[in-house]
C-alpha cells in the first residue's frame, strides 16, 4: 500500500511530493538519492492496464491461476477431443419464401424486430447513463444499484454484450466489450460471491460475446474470471459451495454445502466445457465431470428416482436427505443443462444423454400435469412432488421459471431423437403462452395454483368444484395467482422462440409478438421497463427493478423469433441458461 500511494504521488503531484523534502539544504543529497530511488520503485511497479488485442486492457489485480489448491488434482479427467458425432438436427430446415405474401410477412416481422430493438435501446441507453459500473438500472427511479453477491462487476454490461452484437449495435458493443475488460474481479466490497449467478451471468456473458465476435480480450477476461471460479472445487471432495469466498478460497478453508439448490451447484458445465474448449486446459472439463459422476451415482438412489432433489447435502455427498422435487425454481437449469451439455461436447460424452432420459422419464410420470379448463385445452404444466412415507404427491403449482421446460423438451426430443418429447415440450409451451392470456395484463404471474386432471388426458369440467375452492375473479382453471409478480423473465418467450425454430411453425411467432406486445404496455417506464407488483392490474405498479437478463434474455430471445432463422443457428449454438451463444465444435 505504501509503494502504491507513492507511485500515486509521485504521478499526480510531483512538486508537492518533492518541496518539503528541499526545505533545507542539508536534506538535498539525501533526497536527490531517495527521489531517484522512488523513481525506481515506480518504475519497477507494473501498471495494471496494458493495450491488448487492440483493447486497453485492465489485468485482475489478484492472479487466481497463480493460487495455491488445497486440494490438487492428480490427473485430470480429459475433455473429449474426438471428432464430434453428426447428431440429428436441432432447427427447423427453413426455406426462403420469396412470394409476395412471403415478402409481405417479412416486412411484418422487420417491424416487430424493430420495436423490440428500440425497447432494447431504450433499456440499454438508460443503463449506459448511470454507469457501466452498476450491476442494474432502477428503471423507475433512474439509480444504478449492485446486486447482492453480483460483486459490483457490471451485471448488465457483460450479459448485454451478446445482445448488442446480435442486434447489429456494433458501435455500443465495442464500446461495453472496452469496459468490460477492463474489469477487475478483485475490485470488490463484496466478500464472496454467487457462484451460479457469476457463472451464468458473467462467464457465459464474455464467453458468448467471444464466440460471436472472436475479440481475444474478451477471451482473456473470461480466463481470469474462470480461474476465480474454479476455485469453488478446491473443497475436500471438490463439490462446489453456492458461495465463493474469497478468504476461504485462499486459504483453503472451503467446503460445499449441506443444504444447497441443486441448480446453483450442477449448472456450469456448459460454461466450464466451453472454456476447456477454447483454452484446452483440462481443469475446467475435469472439475465439472466430477460433479456430473455424482449425479449419474444418485440418479436412481433418491427418494424419487429418476430425479434429483431440490436441495443437495453436497458435503456429506448424500442426495436422499431432500424429499421434494421440481423444475422450477433451485433445480431448473440442473436439468436445462443435460442436453445442452451433451450438445456441446458434440455427442462425444453420452453420460448427458443418459441422465436426460432417466429424468424426463420420471418427470412425465409425476410431475407433468393437465390443467382442467372448460375448453379441455390440450396444455401441460410441470408440477413439484412431494416424497412421504405413502409415496410422491404432486402439488399443482405453475412457476413463470418452470416455463423453460417446453424448450427443454423440444431440444431433447430433436437431440436424442424422442418425437414425444417434441409434443410434450408444444404442449407446456402453450401451456404458459395460456397463462400469458388468462390475465388481465397478458402475463402470467411468477407463482400460481390450478385445478388438474387426474391424468394427463382430457377431462370433465367441474364448475361448481371450481367455485368452491378458487379466487373466482380468476380465468376458469386457475386457483389463485399466490404470487402475482412479473419480473421480466424470459422463460416463457424462450420456450415460444424454441418452439418456432424447431418446428417451424409461425403461430409461435404470432404467441410472442402477443406477448411482446403485453410486457411493453405492462412494464414500460419513462427511461426503461420495470418488473411489476401484479400481472392482475391493468394499472401496473412498478418496482423500480430491471434484472440484467431483461437485456440478455427476454429482449433477445423476442427479437431472434422476429429475425432469420440464420441468425444463432441451433445447430451452430448452445445457449445457456442466460440466453449467451456458445458455439458447438465441429
Amino acid at each position: 500500500m505504501f509503494v502504491e500511494n507513492v507511485e500515486w504521488q509521485i504521478r499526480q503531484q510531483p512538486y508537492n511530493a518533492m518541496i518539503v523534502i528541499f526545505r533545507r539544504k542539508s536534506r538535498v543529497a539525501a533526497a536527490l538519492f531517495l527521489v531517484l530511488l522512488l523513481y525506481l520503485l515506480v518504475g519497477l511497479i507494473p501498471e495494471h492496464r496494458e493495450t491488448l488485442f487492440g483493447f486497453t486492457y485492465v489485468r485482475t489485480s489478484y492472479d487466481w491461476s497463480k493460487q495455491p489448491l488445497k486440494y490438487p488434482i492428480s490427473e485430470y479427467t480429459p475433455l473429449p477431443t474426438d471428432r464430434p458425432l453428426l447428431l440429428p438436427k436441432v432447427q427447423y430446415a427453413f426455406t426462403a419464401d420469396t412470394s409476395p405474401a412471403g415478402v409481405a410477412r417479412d416486412q411484418v416481422l422487420a417491424s416487430r424486430r424493430a420495436e423490440v430493438k428500440d425497447a432494447f435501446v431504450k433499456s440499454w441507453t438508460s443503463y449506459k447513463n448511470v454507469g457501466f459500473g452498476y450491476d442494474e438500472l432502477m428503471p423507475v427511479s433512474g439509480k444504478g444499484r449492485d446486486a447482492p453477491g453480483f460483486g459490483g462487476w457490471g451485471a448488465t454490461l457483460v450479459d448485454s454484450l451478446s445482445t448488442l452484437w446480435i442486434m447489429g449495435l456494433k458501435d455500443d458493443f465495442y464500446e461495453a466489450a472496452a469496459a468490460a475488460v477492463t474489469i477487475d474481479w478483485a475490485d470488490t466490497r463484496d466478500t464472496s460471491c454467487n457462484f451460479f449467478e457469476t457463472t451464468i451471468r458473467h462467464l457465459g456473458g464474455l464467453l458468448g460475446a467471444y464466440d460471436l465476435s472472436l475479440e481475444t480480450a474478451l477471451l482473456e477476461k473470461a480466463v481470469e474470471l474462470g480461474d476465480m471460479l474454479y476455485m469453488a472445487y478446491d473443497t475436500p471432495n471438490h463439490m462446489p459451495p453456492f458461495w465463493l469466498d474469497f478468504s476461504d478460497a485462499k486459504n483453503g478453508n472451503q467446503v460445499a454445502g449441506y443444504h444447497d439448490p441443486s441448480a446453483s451447484v450442477t449448472s456450469s458445465s456448459l460454461e466450464f466445457t466451453r472454456l476447456a474448449q477454447l483454452t484446452g486446459d483440462n481443469k475446467y472439463y475435469d472439475a465439472i465431470n466430477r460433479v456430473t459422476l455424482v449425479l449419474d451415482e444418485w440418479q436412481n438412489k433418491t427418494t424419487l428416482p429418476g430425479m434429483w432433489p431440490t436441495f443437495f447435502d453436497f458435503n456429506q455427498l448424500q442426495l436422499d436427505s431432500d424429499s421434494s422435487y421440481t423444475l422450477g425454481a433451485l433445480a431448473d437449469s440442473l436439468y436445462e443443462y443435460l442436453p445442452k451439455t451433451f450438445a456441446i461436447l458434440g455427442g462425444l460424452e453420452p453420460i448427458y444423454e443418459k441422465l436426460y432420459r432417466g429424468a424426463m422419464d420420471t418427470v412425465i410420470q409425476n410431475l407433468l400435469f393437465r390443467p382442467k379448463t372448460p375448453n379441455q385445452d390440450d396444455i401441460l404444466f410441470s408440477g413439484n412432488v412431494y416424497v412421504s412415507s405413502d409415496g410422491p404427491y404432486l402439488t399443482a403449482e405453475g412457476q413463470h421459471l418452470a416455463c423453460f421446460v417446453g424448450g427443454m423438451f423440444g431440444l431433447g426430443g430433436k437431440l436424442f431423437n424422442i418425437p414425444e418429447h417434441l409434443q410434450i415440450g408444444e404442449k407446456i409451451t402453450r401451456g404458459c403462452v395460456w397463462a400469458y392470456d388468462a390475465m388481465p395484463t397478458g402475463i402470467m404471474p411468477e407463482i400460481f395454483d390450478l385445478e388438474k386432471c387426474d391424468t394427463l388426458e382430457p377431462c370433465e369440467w367441474d364448475e361448481a368444484g371450481w367455485e368452491d375452492d378458487s379466487d373466482t375473479q380468476l380465468t376458469r382453471g386457475f386457483k389463485n395467482a399466490r404470487d402475482p409478480r412479473y419480473l421480466l423473465r424470459p422463460e416463457a418467450v424462450e420456450s415460444v422462440f424454441l418452439m418456432y425454430r424447431m418446428t417451424g411453425n409461425s403461430e409461435y411467432q404470432e404467441m410472442a409478438w402477443r406477448m411482446f406486445q403485453a410486457i411493453r404496455n405492462a412494464t414500460e417506464t419513462d427511461l426503461a421497463f420495470s418488473s411489476i407488483q401484479s400481472v392482475r392490474d391493468v394499472d401496473t405498479v412498478k418496482s423500480d427493478s430491471m434484472e440484467s437478463f431483461w437485456l440478455a434474455e427476454t429482449l433477445r430471445y423476442l427479437y431472434l423469433t422476429f429475425s432469420s432463422p440464420d441468425l444463432i443457428d441451433l445447430d451452430e449454438f448452445v445457449l445457456n441458461t442466460e440466453a449467451h451463444p456458445l458455439r458447438r465444435p465441429r
